[in-house]
């Protein structure tokens, strides 16, 4: 269990470091989806929208390539792994195939790091 999970922290880890420093230094080019998806992708690139999206992909993958608070590297993914999950259920189904990995990435490494996240799941009142 332990090599899978060193296993699938650095590959989501280091997904998002990739793909964050892209956002920055444009090295893998990308082209804008056709119809309502470009348009959204468009204006969220003019606005700088991206630019702070990027900073949770850099900051929560090398928190998770570095092993050091993982937990809240997970948390801060998470929130990016859900709208880039929305964004292709919504606009873009033909692309949702990374999405669904690091979906399963993150999930399994919540599961193994699931002591640290014991109480969101209890009820606080209930002590």
């Amino acid at each position: 269990m332990k090599i899978a999970v060193l296993i699938a922290r650095i590959l989501l880890g280091f997904i998002f470091v990739f793909f964050g420093l892209n956002i920055y230094f444009h090295f893998l080019p990308m082209q804008l989806p056709p119809g309502d998806a470009g348009t959204l992708m468009a204006v969220m690139f003019k606005h700088g929208w991206f630019t702070f999206y990027g900073l949770f992909y850099v900051v929560g993958g090398i928190l998770l390539l570095i092993g050091r608070f993982v937990p809240i590297g997970l948390v801060l993914l998470g929130p990016v792994i859900v709208n880039i999950l929305l964004f292709h259920i919504t606009f873009n189904m033909s692309g949702i195939g990374p999405g669904v990995v690091v979906t399963i990435l993150e999930i399994f490494l919540i599961y193994a790091y699931r002591e640290h996240f014991k109480a969101l799941f209890t009820a606080g009142w209930l002590r």
